[in-house]
């Protein structure tokens, strides 16, 4: 077989990782050919194609972001864009496609697997986790490793000037970084999607832990998270060229409105892009490792549309367009676990 693999949106630290086990499953184990296409789908709208061997991507375990690069290119935005897909694959006589990306990657795909019978196997890739389908993707601990030494560090500063800190990470639509990087950092108070922020709340609560000695607090709070106040939200910004609502602003504004309302300096601090940059963790390598393996098998088997997953310590197939119907919120009774230390 002649196999091509692309990875697209945001980098992630694993990629590398799935590139190079999906080759060598696929040399090694089945004599077939594996190319990479350039940045996502914008690789085979382009004709932006490079070879992979197990000598070119040996060694690549250790490194974050990936060799293939990424964009967020969406061929159904694009004139004939799904047909120049098509025609790609065609001209580079590729048997299958398999897809490395987030929700909005997975459903690209799933509408070319459904929509145009294209030959895809898709693997989940996230710091967010919030793909339904699966119990974790690879990069999230990565992220939540980077979370935790970050507040490591964030603690020494808050304690030596009596500040209250806000951290403010990653998770447009859940908590999922925010809640297991809050608790592994010791924030005192966490803020997630899914649980709309009460100032007063807030506040009262800060008051309350300095009134008993506490001269300090770290508070993480998730970029996606919003006030039950529409009037604060509307402070925040705008949509950006993609659509997408301008998640940066909220740990800024948080800090700026518990200073006032509570007279305690406090200062903010951005994660941002950190939190997936650099060499991933262990268990992302072995997690991205198995993903590419297990890819690569179920293409070889033949078993288009679908996408890998794990469930507890299995590895289990499940239909693409799970994964492309919407997002997993944050496990609450997890984030009761975070509530008993708050304040």
């Amino acid at each position: 077989m002649r196999i091509g693999i692309l990875t697209g949106g945001g980098d992630c630290p694993g990629l590398n990782a799935v590139v190079r086990a999906v080759v060598r499953r696929s040399v090694k184990d089945y004599k077939s050919e594996v190319v990479g296409f350039l940045e996502g789908f914008k690789g085979p709208l382009e004709n932006m194609i490079m070879p992979l061997t197990m000598q070119s991507t040996g060694g690549l375990i250790h490194r974050g972001g990936t060799i293939l690069r990424t964009s967020r290119t969406d061929p159904f935005k694009l004139d004939n864009g799904p047909q120049r897909i098509i025609d790609s694959i065609a001209r580079h006589r590729l048997d299958a496609l398999i897809v490395c990306g987030g929700d909005d990657t997975c459903a690209v795909a799933n509408r070319l697997y459904e929509e145009h019978g294209v030959n895809l196997v898709c693997i989940p890739k996230t710091i967010d986790n919030d793909i339904k389908t699966t119990d974790f993707a690879f990069g999230f601990d990565t992220a939540i490793n980077i979370v935790a030494e970050a507040l490591d560090r964030l603690h020494t500063t808050a304690e030596s000037h009596n500040r209250v800190l806000v951290c403010e990470v990653m998770g447009r639509h859940s908590g999922w970084i925010a809640c297991y990087g809050g608790i592994a950092g010791g924030a005192d108070f966490i803020l997630v999607p899914e649980k709309p922020v009460n100032l007063n709340d807030v506040v009262s609560a800060i008051k309350q832990r300095h009134a008993r000695g506490r001269d300090f607090s770290i508070l993480v709070v998730s970029e996606g998270a919003r006030f039950d106040d529409a009037a604060l939200n509307e402070q925040l910004g705008p949509q950006d060229q993609t659509g997408r609502s301008n998640l940066a602003g909220i740990g800024e504004l948080l800090a700026r409105l518990i200073e006032r309302d509570t007279g305690f300096e406090t200062r903010a601090t951005t994660l941002g892009h950190i939190q997936r940059g650099g060499s991933p963790t262990a268990f992302d390598r072995v997690l991205a490792t198995r993903f590419g393996v297990k890819a690569a098998d179920m293409v070889h088997e033949g078993k288009f549309g679908q996408m890998v997953a794990l469930r507890g310590y299995d590895l289990v197939e499940v239909p693409i367009k799970e994964a492309a119907t919407g997002y997993k919120p944050l496990d609450m009774d997890l984030y009761k676990v975070s509530e008993v230390f708050f304040g």
